[in-house]
């Protein structure tokens, strides 16, 4: 009848209560009439003592002993207080005296990773030349790598994420919307898109849900947002980029000026990340171990320089480029360091890009015809945000979509959305495994993606 117990649970308080815990097992180490199990759940640990005594005889020691690494097991036993720190357990203060263990599930003898190798953090391994595990093999045996301290750390924060962008966005009267995922045409216009076969004709995976968004904006939602799969058939094996992520998205119509919706996300994001240092202390700590980083900087309100002051501070760096020219990724990265010397954040705005550089559907800037409303956000260097204040007028949508070469029909639509009245909107998107990638300062997207997708990866 006893009730299981978390292990994260069993503290001092639980010192000498009997108690009933369900893990599997990490490592165990027979000495003598004594056997030291490891317990594990999810990212805590304990101690398990199996002792000749009592409740233990030389065969049930044999027994524990035996059990095979990752088996899931029931053990029953009492909480004791422990002599000395427990170095290696999560639960240093308390350890399991065993009184009975059952085995649940038994894991076969030989794994395709050890989870201790998977944890170790690269330096480390090189300097004492004990084995890391590389990325594939992690990818190729995701199950067992998802089960590691630094993994269930990132997907609870990466669902915490999702849960502070949801309170958020809710609490300042956004509208959540579900969007679909099969389109008859591509939804920027663009060529790097899924087409999947539909009926007896194709159709395309969503690059962006930015259209439905829009549409809701002209039902009169005025603030809707939407966390859902993205699709992208760009062939870029980088360390940023996925050919399927979520996507956090953000649209709203305003009344004065773009800048409120720009503040709004801002603002949005900021809660998110003080949302992240309030309730994920242990998960950001826990990767930190393995992957250690600077603690995650903003300020409030966000910083926002115009692009032309972000091309200034790259020209003085030594950097040489155009007024009209795009941000490459290298200075990108480059203008992150410099705004993080001189402002001391590691999130900004950057406002005003040129016209040249964006989408036709971008509203250009009416007090200067070179530059346009739009905007993106970096983390630590790295975009994580485009957005921009969208035309909503049909007659400069279709000058902007011809001038940027784009076939009408195509985007018929598009363009037939706003002829029966639509207000001034802006919005963006956020990819959610870029953002907890630099929040936790990683290095690669497929870190913070449970089951990845790339040009060269369709598996688990």
């Amino acid at each position: 009848d006893r009730v299981l117990v978390r292990v994260k649970d069993l503290t001092l308080e639980k010192a000498d209560e009997e108690v009933w815990v369900r893990g599997r097992i990490h490592t165990s180490r027979a000495k003598g009439k004594q056997c030291f199990l490891v317990l594990r759940q999810q990212q805590f640990n304990i101690q398990a003592l199996v002792a000749v005594g009592q409740h233990a005889s030389k065969q049930m020691v044999k027994f524990a002993a035996n059990i095979t690494k990752e088996s899931i097991v029931d053990i029953e036993g009492v909480v004791r207080k422990a002599y000395q720190k427990i170095g290696g357990c999560t639960q240093q203060d308390v350890e399991l005296h065993v009184q009975r263990i059952y085995v649940i599930s038994s894991a076969e003898p030989r794994l395709p990773l050890q989870l201790d190798d998977a944890v170790r953090p690269e330096v480390e391994g090189e300097e004492d030349g004990r084995a890391t595990v590389n990325q594939d093999t992690r990818l190729d045996n995701r199950i067992i790598d998802l089960r590691t301290s630094t993994s269930q750390a990132i997907f609870c924060l990466q669902s915490g994420i999702c849960q502070l962008f949801r309170e958020t966005l809710i609490r300042k009267g956004f509208v959540e919307i579900q969007t679909p995922k099969i389109i008859s045409a591509a939804s920027e216009g663009g060529a790097n898109v899924f087409t999947v076969s539909y009926f007896k004709t194709s159709a395309y995976l969503a690059q962006s849900p930015q259209l439905y968004k829009q549409m809701c904006i002209c039902a009169d939602f005025e603030k809707v947002f939407c966390v859902g799969p993205v699709f992208r058939a760009e062939d870029s094996n980088t360390h940023r980029h996925l050919t399927e992520f979520v996507g956090l998205d953000i649209e709203m119509a305003f009344n004065y000026h773009y800048h409120e919706v720009v503040d709004e996300i801002a603002d949005t994001l900021v809660q998110i990340f003080k949302g992240l240092q309030e309730r994920f202390q242990t998960e950001i700590q826990t990767v930190s171990k393995q992957f250690p980083c600077e603690p995650f900087k903003f300020l409030e309100p966000t910083l926002r320089l115009e692009y032309r002051e972000g091309v200034a501070m790259l020209r003085e760096a030594g950097v040489e480029m155009g007024d009209e020219e795009d941000l490459s990724t290298p200075n990108e990265k480059l203008l992150g360091r410099l705004v993080k010397e001189k402002y001391d954040t590691d999130f900004y705005i950057l406002d005003k890009y040129p016209l040249a550089v964006r989408p036709f559907y971008t509203m250009p800037d009416p007090a200067n015809p070179k530059t346009s409303n739009s905007y993106d956000m970096f983390m630590r260097g790295e975009e994580i945000l485009s957005g921009a204040q969208r035309i909503h007028d049909p007659q400069l949508l279709t000058e902007r979509a011809k001038h940027h070469g784009i076939d009408l029909e195509k985007i018929k639509a598009y363009i037939d959305s706003f002829r029966f009245g639509a207000p001034p909107h802006a919005g963006g998107g956020i990819g959610l495994e870029r953002v907890t990638m630099l929040y936790l300062g990683l290095h690669n997207v497929r870190q913070t993606s449970m089951f990845p997708r790339d040009p060269k990866r369709l598996t688990p």
